[in-house]
């Protein structure tokens, strides 16, 4: 298996990249990583001469101030690319760069393309619970607005993604709205209802923002705009939350001392609420994996979305995502919808 990796994107590239990328051939002894970017760069943090860690060099990259459409076109040798195109000509399974998120997008589906039957790819992170399960969110801006059929390809894809590579039989779908009754919600929510509680998955109904949290289901489908306010409400209260521990729990010499003692537990809190344990946010309705990792994804985080990718390609996501998706427009189309 390959795996091409921009590691000129990101706050920490290249190095968390390429520490990233040791770790995971290690873990998996079939995978090769391809390495995307400045030779001059990336070869002192590189064992010597590893055949499963080519590098392709270029010394140009996206930025993030960049904007996305215009930079893709112009910018043809930079490091995100180039390690995209490997995924059109063959040469790799999957991609995963932590650069400019508009950019990947733009470039996903002008060199990889769309799964044919999908209308708009969704861009789908994992976000914590307190259960550390997890649950999917899509989509996240990807598209900011969005029609009833788009969220029931969604949920299809989804649905699939977690079945294959969470390993969750029968993953609850939920549709995020502003209650859990089936006439709640704006046009969008009410139209795509019965679509989803047709669709080829356990639908459990409406959910709402506060509950996502707890656990009430393992796929959450919604438009890009609510999905992207729910994405920076959970970054934002997590690291809020955090910093107002660290505060309070400062402020004396017994509360210190209490800090002292409590240290691992707080910083297995603090893992449970990090997205860095859950990988990347892939962009699903293409047609190979595509997976953006976080801007600011030191080591681990690159490591966890590798072995995203890794599990995506050997479980054959997107192959069974173009399956179950035909299925379902067979099936409208002898429904006559």
């Amino acid at each position: 298996m390959k795996i091409a990796l921009d590691v000129m994107g990101g706050d920490h590239a290249p190095e968390a990249h390429v520490e990233a990328a040791i770790k995971a051939v290690k873990a998996f002894p079939d995978l090769t990583i391809t390495l995307v970017g400045n030779e001059e760069e990336i070869r002192p943090l590189l064992p010597a001469n590893d055949p499963r860690l080519p590098i392709l060099h270029t010394t140009e990259k996206i930025e993030d101030t960049d904007q996305p459409t215009t930079a893709v076109r112009r910018k043809k040798d930079s490091s995100m690319v180039l390690a995209v195109r490997e995924v059109k000509e063959g040469r790799a399974d999957a991609v995963i760069s932590s650069g400019n998120t508009g950019a990947l997008m733009t470039a996903g589906l002008l060199y990889v393309g769309r799964i044919q039957g999908i209308d708009r790819p969704a861009l789908a992170p994992m976000l914590p619970t307190l259960d550390e399960k997890g649950f999917l969110l899509l989509d996240v801006g990807a598209n900011m607005d969005g029609k009833p059929e788009h969220l029931l390809q969604y949920a299809i894809m989804g649905n699939t993604y977690m079945e294959m590579v969470r390993g969750i039989k029968q993953p609850r779908v939920g549709l995020l709205n502003v209650g859990t009754e089936a006439g709640k919600g704006n046009e969008l929510t009410k139209a795509a209802f019965p679509l989803l509680e047709a669709g080829p998955f356990h639908f459990i109904g409406n959910v709402e923002a506060r509950e996502l949290l707890n656990g009430a289901c393992d796929v959450v489908v919604c438009d890009g705009f609510s999905g992207n306010l729910v994405l920076k409400s959970v970054e934002g209260i997590a690291g809020s939350m955090f910093s107002l521990l660290k505060r309070e729990l400062t402020k004396t010499f017994i509360s210190k001392l209490a800090v002292a003692l409590l240290k691992g537990r707080f910083k297995e809190i603090k893992q449970v609420m990090s997205y860095s344990e859950y990988g990347g946010a892939s962009l699903f309705g293409l047609k190979a994996p595509v997976i953006k990792a976080h801007g600011s994804s030191v080591a681990s985080s690159v490591y966890h979305t590798i072995a995203q990718a890794y599990e995506m390609v050997n479980q054959q996501v997107t192959t069974i995502i173009k399956t179950e998706v035909a299925k379902a427009t067979k099936g409208s189309e002898e429904k006559g919808e």
